[in-house]
């Protein structure tokens, strides 16, 4: 039996196959060949349509399916992880309304600092354990406010992944995860946060219909199965946001476990068994993929909006033509703390470890007699992980210990530089695992449909590929070279 497993990130959108008797991945597919755009009308607000999701959704489709070793007829279910935070709105046809209000938009701010003021931090956290920010809730808030033509005709409004799950059923659903991941979920009483919506003024009849994370509840409709040229009875069985997913591809289940990941954001995600707030909301706690009332299991996240994206901006305005392996070997060469040059990657969007801040990105301590593309390389991937270092010291503030760190073997985690960085930093060692969001989503399709009857069926054959350890020799440079840093950056934030 095989299993399809979709990542639809606002980068790439990315395609497994599995092989669920022998847990091997028979094929991988990714579209477009280069980084979507993000459309970006003012400042601060980042926009992607939903149907161009699903146009590379098809395009991986057909690519997967044409390796003679994913045979159409043993196809049974398929799995989806998808960026975080979006708001999809649909109308009556369930047609969208406008462009996705994607997760690094920061438009709706106010309106969540607004409802924590008004409603009160201590409901807030008690009920919601992080502030509405601008999460889902609060953008459909914008919606409503600035776009009221838009939000009349809007019937359901959803998560990105949720318009995949709708654009292959027919039937608008979401998850418990995913209400949580849109400040939509009620801690204290396992259910809908109703008194957020009242307060916003949203109808819930807005909300799609909630099915498990793993459910075997959904099948793809006959069009789109007739379109896609997939099996009609196939299930959709497993849908998670993409950071819970990337701890579930690393099989970062139980409490004390953390997977991080560097793709166009960082994210940091430990596992814990107890609720977990703070007060600033610079760290998030969400509904873990295998959460459940008699076995809680929470996310503790942090978030960097830029990461990979500052990567990419790089090598497209300063090394064109240039791969990132060659830009990965040039930042090798440059010593650690990339002899002064400090880089700040804050471009993206309002970033919640600094409490909802937008102070930009920006260079700083460049010397054009010394410094050269190499330096701002390194000092790039310098600035990332000490951002991630940033967020982790929040997380383990609030009781996140982190010793051990799962990754995925891509993205940022591919240079050398980055991953030693880190482990150094950090003081824990890093665990990399061949392993990506599409496999993990294809791994819980077969778990939502039955044919794997535990997660320890499911990772059975994931096997670790190497572990980074701390460099001793090179860790009190990049603790000063850290130390500076922040200091630079609280003068920053602080004036």
């Amino acid at each position: 039996m095989i299993t399809l497993g979709y990542d639809i990130g606002s980068s790439f959108i990315k395609a497994s196959a599995l092989d669920t008797a022998t847990g091997i991945i028979l094929a991988t597919a990714v579209s477009p060949v280069r980084e979507l755009g993000i459309e970006s009308p003012r400042a601060g607000w980042a926009e992607q349509h939903p149907d161009l999701w699903w146009q590379h959704f098809k395009k991986v489709t057909q690519a997967l399916l044409s390796y003679p070793d994913v045979e159409n007829s043993a196809i049974k279910a398929i799995g989806i992880a998808y960026q975080m935070h979006g708001l999809v709105t649909v109308d009556e046809h369930m047609k969208p309304l406008r462009p996705s209000i994607i997760w690094c938009d920061s438009r709706a701010s106010f309106f969540g600092e607004r409802a924590l003021e008004d409603i009160g931090p201590k409901k807030i956290m008690n009920s919601l354990l992080n502030s509405p920010g601008n999460f889902t809730a609060s953008k459909l808030k914008w919606v409503k406010e600035y776009e009221p033509n838009t939000f009349s005709k809007t019937r359901k409004f959803m998560l990105p992944g949720d318009y995949i799950a709708l654009k292959l059923t027919g039937h608008a659903t979401t998850t418990p995860s995913g209400l949580s991941e849109g400040i939509l979920w009620d801690y204290e009483k396992e259910r809908l946060a109703n008194f957020l919506l009242d307060y916003y003024e949203l109808d819930s009849s807005m909300i799609p219909e909630i099915v498990p994370n793993f459910s075997r509840g959904l099948k793809i409709s006959t069009k789109t199965a007739v379109a896609l040229g997939l099996p009609q009875d196939t299930l959709i069985s497993y849908r998670a946001g993409d950071q819970p997913n990337n701890a579930f591809s690393l099989n970062v289940l139980q409490p004390g476990e953390v997977a991080a990941t560097a793709g166009t954001s960082g994210v940091v995600y430990g596992v814990s068994d107890t609720k977990m707030t703070d007060d600033k909301s610079r760290i998030n706690t969400f509904l873990h993929v295998n959460h459940t009332s008699q076995k809680p299991r929470y996310g503790v996240l942090m978030c960097l909006n830029g990461t990979g994206i500052l990567y990419s901006w790089l090598r497209n305005q300063m090394a064109s033509g240039m791969s990132y392996e060659q830009l990965n070997e040039k930042a090798g060469k440059i010593p650690p703390g990339a002899e002064g040059v400090m880089i700040f990657p804050f471009g993206n969007g309002a970033e919640r470890i600094l409490g909802n801040r937008h102070p930009g990105a920006s260079f700083h301590h460049m010397d054009f007699n010394r410094h050269t593309l190499g330096h701002i390389v390194r000092a790039a991937q310098e600035g990332i992980v000490f951002s991630l270092q940033y967020g982790m010291d929040i997380m383990q503030s609030g009781g996140t210990r982190i010793k051990t760190i799962r990754v995925g073997k891509g993205n940022m985690f591919l240079s050398p530089v980055f991953r030693e960085t880190l482990a150094t930093l950090a003081g824990a060692s890093i665990e990399m695992f061949d392993t990506d969001g599409a496999a993990g989503a294809a791994r819980g399709a077969a778990v939502g449909a039955g044919y794997y009857q535990s997660f320890e069926e499911a990772f059975h054959t994931l096997e670790k590929q190497k572990t980074v350890y701390p460099d001793k020799k090179s860790q009190h440079i990049v603790k000063e070279a850290y130390q500076k840093w922040k200091h630079m950056l609280n003068q920053n934030i602080n004036q």
